[in-house]
């Protein structure tokens, strides 16, 4: 029987269970939804937060949503990102939590030079998307950074969208490689980056997954609709992890999801030298509870600071 990736409820089980909270350092504290997950988190014993930004305007909003800020850190600054990453280069937190700032501002802070969170990997967003209608968990990428990935940036992205599936539990992921029809053509050069990434994985070049593309999501989400298509393959109606052509298709593939189903997600960036909690600022509570139990997996209980 081959096991789902695990969902939210296992990794909230999992945070629970930790032996030792991890110190996050949030870039943006001034914002409801922000504290009330760091304060959950922290009621729950998951994490230490490290909270950047306006003191003043953190605590304002705190006292008028009732918020206690006992356990939570303040750093009074007005570079709430670049504050944020150098607590996490100094040693004092394990991960990076966006907050209220904008992805611009908290890739500069991350990408600066001095930052020691450049790996020489390729940053990307992956998510976990649960749709308990259907018992349905799967991952999401590159879903907020790159824009338009070359075909070696996609084998990149997957690599780390692989190791994500492999903390929650599936050790040789099924990886769809998404385009707008399973044909192949020249009039959409991502069929045939897909075409080529199939054939690289198997030649052996892309051990720890089985890979199948082109596929339109609906192959490779729905079993019945790869029947009724009569698409074969090891991935079709069946995947684990589902890769983008690029940042357009992503995006609006992804928020359609998240604004129109019944869903549970969460997302963090992965190629950093620590793991990132990374949703949209229009996020609620429980997405960036999610985000911060997802990202929790990437950290084990005694590792050791950039």
């Amino acid at each position: 029987m081959i096991m789902p990736l695990a969902g939210f409820d296992q990794l909230y089980r999992d945070a629970d269970a930790r032996a030792e909270r991890v110190p996050v350092a949030v870039a943006g504290g001034a914002d409801r939804t922000v504290l009330e997950a760091v304060r959950r988190a922290a009621d729950r014993d998951w994490i230490t937060p490290l909270l950047c930004g306006r003191a003043a305007d953190i605590e304002r909003i705190a006292g008028d949503q009732g918020i206690a800020l006992d356990g939570l850190r303040i750093f009074d600054t007005p570079e709430p990102a670049a504050t944020a990453v150098a607590q996490v280069r100094e040693g004092q937190a394990r991960i990076l939590m966006k907050g209220q700032v904008s992805t611009p501002a908290l890739m500069r802070a991350v990408l600066d030079a001095d930052s020691r969170l450049r790996t020489g990997r390729v940053i990307c967003q992956v998510v976990l998307m649960e749709i308990p209608r259907d018992d349905r968990r799967f991952l999401l990428a590159d879903t907020g950074i790159c824009v338009q990935p070359s075909p070696e940036q996609k084998l990149d992205i997957l690599r780390s969208a692989v190791g994500v599936a492999q903390r929650l539990g599936v050790l040789e992921p099924r990886v769809a490689f998404l385009a707008a029809s399973e044909s192949v053509t020249e009039s959409m050069p991502e069929t045939l980056d897909a075409l080529e990434l199939q054939r690289r994985s198997q030649a052996g070049e892309l051990p720890g997954c089985t890979v199948q593309g082109p596929l339109s999501f609906d192959l490779a989400y729905a079993a019945d609709a790869a029947e009724k298509k009569r698409v074969a393959g090891p991935v079709a109606g069946a995947a684990d992890v589902l890769l983008f052509p690029n940042l357009v298709s992503a995006n609006l593939t992804v928020k359609a999801i998240m604004y129109t189903a019944d869903c549970r997600y969460g997302g963090m960036l992965c190629g950093a030298a620590c793991p990132v909690v990374f949703m949209s600022r229009a996020d609620s509570t429980s997405t960036r509870l999610n985000s911060l139990a997802l990202a929790i997996t990437g950290v084990s209980c005694r590792q050791s600071m950039p």
